[in-house]
């Protein structure tokens, strides 16, 4: 079957375009939501943030979620998955409400990052929920195909949420209104209409498969250390997902350096820091460029790994990402950073997409939610850990070569260990 076949045949299912049709509704509106996050808390024209400001955001927004993976774990497997999709967009629609009174006050600091952090952590139950959910509404034989439609597309949908809302904030603002207050409640609106959107699939639809004597959720929730143990045990026995699962954490790494000297490049090193529009909208470009990046790897990634194996894929994008870092990230212009973050994206959604694939494909149901659970704080704390690493190598303006050889060379190293450990050995004959 060929890819365009795999799609055709996943949009006749209308279970999975139900699916679909949440991520895309919840994703567009987390880019509506981010507009005014940026805008208020990052780039406010009196900052002009070092690797240090950077890292600490990154660990108060991604560190929790760390936290409160392995509950959200414990909970996808208990708990209806439809009801946690819908619920995650409900709950949202408050969380962010009380955010844009907040932001009309002029609210900052821990009070702030408090109701910002609330906001966010949902996601976790939204992101893992729809992964574990995919299976129950694909069969297997379309499983690489919807891997690399449903991120992309909400990746797409992120990148067009991103866009309508600064279109919003110029709306609002346009009117006397507070153009950030404007977007959140914005924001809250659209999150309701994707929780109403979850509503429209069957309540057990999307699992977990239990039996009918499964102990109550509140046991479970008090045994989150058992049910770990449990998820990572199974994990062990399953090499394939355990090995995809460290090369993406090596990427994420790796990734996240390169994040926080784009970031710095644009704010500090092309702008200075009465430019912070103009760094604003650069830096959305290169976010928009990658995003092309992202949905490039959608296409390509089916029909590539008809041709060969997944894993020869994931060793190409890695090397990819290595040489493109070097040539032409090296030159720091902006034509050649764009050209870099084009590359970065698509292997970062071409590995995401097969190591989606490879967890779905061997990890039973019952642990599926604990393990993407699990999968959501490898990527968190890599970022994070990259980020600290930022902080004390990088330099304010986010220029240096010798970090940026050291990212390559990461990244080559990653791509020889995946290939020695996942290198099929065959039997010695006799």
């Amino acid at each position: 079957m060929t890819a365009l076949r795999h799609l055709v045949h996943l949009l006749r299912g209308t279970w999975f375009r139900r699916l679909f049709a949440v991520r895309i509704g919840s994703q567009l509106t987390d880019g509506v939501f981010q507009v005014a996050l940026a805008s208020y808390v990052v780039f406010s024209p009196e900052r002009a943030p070092g690797p240090s400001a950077i890292a600490g955001a990154l660990a108060v927004v991604l560190l929790p979620f760390s936290v409160l993976g392995p509950f959200v774990g414990v909970l996808l497997d208990r708990w209806s998955r439809r009801q946690v999709l819908a619920w995650s967009n409900f709950v949202r629609v408050g969380l962010v409400a009380v955010l844009a009174v907040a932001v009309h006050a002029e609210v900052r600091g821990p009070a702030l990052f408090a109701l910002v952090l609330a906001s966010l952590s949902v996601n976790r139950f939204l992101l893992a929920g729809l992964s574990a959910s995919l299976p129950h509404v694909v069969g297997e034989e379309d499983l690489i195909t919807a891997n690399a439609l449903t991120p992309t597309a909400g990746t797409l949908a992120f990148l067009t949420g991103l866009a309508l809302g600064s279109g919003a904030r110029i709306g609002w603002a346009s009117l006397g209104a507070d153009g950030d207050v404007g977007v959140l409640w914005t924001a809250a609106v659209l999150y309701g209409a994707a929780g109403c959107l979850a509503l429209r699939i069957p309540r057990d639809l999307l699992g977990p498969d239990l039996d009918l004597a499964r102990p109550a959720v509140r046991e479970h929730v008090r045994h989150v250390a058992v049910g770990l143990v449990d998820g990572l045990r199974h994990l062990g026995e399953r090499r394939p997902a355990a090995y995809g699962l460290t090369a993406i954490g090596a990427h994420r790494f790796f990734y996240g350096i390169s994040t926080v000297s784009l970031i710095l490049l644009y704010r500090n090193y092309f702008h200075g820091p009465g430019e912070s529009d103009a760094a604003f909208n650069e830096l959305s470009v290169a976010v928009l460029v990658s995003g092309v990046g992202f949905i490039s790897a959608a296409v390509l990634t089916p029909v590539v790994t008809e041709r060969i194996s997944q894993r020869s894929w994931v060793l190409a994008l890695l090397v990819g990402a290595a040489v493109t870092q070097l040539f032409p990230g090296a030159l720091y212009t902006e034509p050649a950073l764009l050209v870099s973050a084009f590359f970065l994206g698509v292997a970062s959604q071409g590995i995401k997409i097969v190591v989606d694939t490879l967890v779905q494909t061997n990890v039973d149901d019952v642990f599926r939610g604990r393990v993407f659970s699990l999968y959501d704080v490898i990527f968190n704390v890599a970022f994070v850990a990259a980020a600290a690493v930022g902080a004390l190598v990088l330099p304010d303006d986010g220029k240096s070569y010798v970090v940026l050889a050291a990212v390559a060379v990461g990244y080559l190293a990653t791509a020889a260990w995946y290939a020695q450990v996942t290198r099929v050995r065959r039997p010695v004959t006799v």
